[in-house]
């Protein structure tokens, strides 16, 4: 200390990263550029204007006609938290299709709010196979069925409108997770019958974490309004959440109004960009990506057929430290991801999302690889 002064702390000095993990992504200078908008409060008419627009593009990217469109104040997991919080009550059956790490983490939210969990995996790096779902939900008859629609952990895209039709006519209800696929793949919550979705503002929407938009259909308002018991979490309560948003507008809690700004703004880009457009720019810097690993001699080790386009697992091969190459990346400024659970040590995970997945990025990377292999 040097009288009243804290000198602990140096100031802010870290580098630039070129982002290509698993989250979160680079976010364009103009996102950035709208978090230094004058600060308003969030209950004047001009914030309140903004989360009209916020709720409107995010309607466009959903593809929902639902009454309950909006961010929550928290991340990924906050959305997943607020979908089986809203939805379960204790003693309900829930059915996971889980085939990662965040399959398991459903179960294990379903599990802290009361449900009794029935879990239906697969390997690691597989789909779930809608028939064994189907056949489970059969069984089960579950209040709730949860899917994982990109599995962040193993570059998996999981089918959905199966399972979520059966869900359907077995009169259960559907949460999606599309955390990783909102903005970089089609997701259809009207079409596939989707009751409850939720996704993360860091990924392929192109902004910087701390929001968790999500999608609530008529039917899972229904079921929330009618519960026996009220939903534990105050802050996660979306009939709440709704009358802030977009009802009386009353106080709830103070919403991150800078984090709101860069959302609005990286949804006005996307906007801009057209979702087919992004959904082509995805897929496109996908498969460069995997042109150059097969000219270096590597592999997915995701499903064939079932791949993510924004989020890679690229398969260690024998005698390589993955570790090492990691930080030789990073000590060139670019960051991937390492494997979870079974896949730690086995894979790279290299994400190709919303701002990051740019042409010069996947040659920059290509490039650096090559050398931190020695390719």
């Amino acid at each position: 200390m040097d009288g009243d002064r804290l000198l602990s702390a140096p100031p802010l000095g870290h580098g630039k990263r070129l982002l290509l993990g698993p989250g979160p992504s680079n976010v364009s200078q103009r996102v950035l550029d709208a978090m230094r908008a004058p600060m308003l409060g969030h209950l004047d008419p001009e914030f309140l204007k903004i989360q009209d627009g916020i709720q409107e593009m995010l309607r466009g990217v959903f593809r929902s006609s639902g009454p309950i469109v909006l961010p929550v104040s928290g991340t990924g997991t906050a959305g997943m938290e607020c979908a089986f919080a809203n939805l379960i009550e204790p003693g309900d059956r829930a059915l996971v299709a889980a085939a990662g790490y965040f399959g398991a983490r459903m179960c294990e939210v379903a599990t802290r709010c009361g449900a009794v969990v029935t879990k239906v995996e697969a390997p690691w790096g597989e789909i779930v196979p809608p028939a064994r779902v189907i056949d489970a939900i059969k069984v089960t008859k579950p209040k709730v069925v949860a899917v994982v629609h990109a599995e962040t952990s193993t570059g998996v895209l999981q089918p959905v409108e199966e399972i979520a039709k059966a869900a359907k006519d077995a009169g259960a209800l559907v949460i999606l997770d599309c955390v990783t696929s909102l903005g970089g793949l089609p997701v259809e919550i009207d079409a596939w019958g989707i009751d409850f979705a939720y996704s993360g503002s860091q990924k392929c929407l192109g902004a910087p974490p701390g929001l968790a938009p999500i999608a609530v259909s008529d039917r899972a308002l229904e079921t929330i309004k009618n519960r026996k018991t009220p939903v534990e979490s105050f802050y996660l309560d979306v009939t709440l959440l709704s009358q802030y948003w977009d009802g009386p507008r009353g106080y709830h809690h103070t919403a991150p109004i800078l984090l709101d700004f860069a959302l609005y703004e990286a949804l006005r880009a996307l906007e801009e960009e057209g979702l087919p457009a992004r959904f082509a720019r995805h897929v496109a810097n996908h498969e460069l990506l995997v042109a150059g690993l097969t000219k270096l001699g590597l592999e997915l080790a995701s499903q064939e057929g079932h791949r993510l386009p924004m989020l890679n697992a690229i398969r260690v091969p024998d005698g390589v430290d993955e570790a090492a190459v990691r930080k030789k990346l990073l000590d060139r400024g670019i960051e991937i991801g390492a494997g979870l659970g079974p896949l730690k040590g086995k894979i790279w995970r290299v994400g190709l999302m919303g701002e990051s997945s740019r042409k010069e990025n996947v040659e920059t990377f290509l490039a650096a690889f090559a050398e931190a292999l020695g390719r």
